[in-house]
């Protein structure tokens, strides 16, 4: 499965500061959620379109909802940037 993961260790390591924390229950990996989100914006698909390997299409479109409303996208865009 590491060959879907669109983003290396090291550029995961830069982002890691941005997710938010678990509260209760473990969280799907970042990772390969953040993968998942990355896929269907490249290639235009709906949420329910995507590989399985990236977990339930629902967890993929809740977690772009939530990072976007808190502004995580944009922080990460921001420190790429500059890195």
């Amino acid at each position: 499965m590491s060959d879907l993961f669109w983003l290396s260790d090291a550029q995961m390591a830069r982002f890691e500061p941005y997710f938010p924390k678990s509260h209760g229950k473990p969280r799907v990996d970042d990772r390969r959620v953040l993968s998942g989100i990355i896929f269907i914006n490249r290639n235009g698909l709906r949420w329910r379109d995507a590989p399985k390997e990236y977990g339930p299409h629902k967890t993929l479109y809740n977690r772009w909802k939530r990072w976007s409303d808190k502004g995580i996208f944009a922080k990460m865009i921001e420190v790429d940037r500059f890195v």
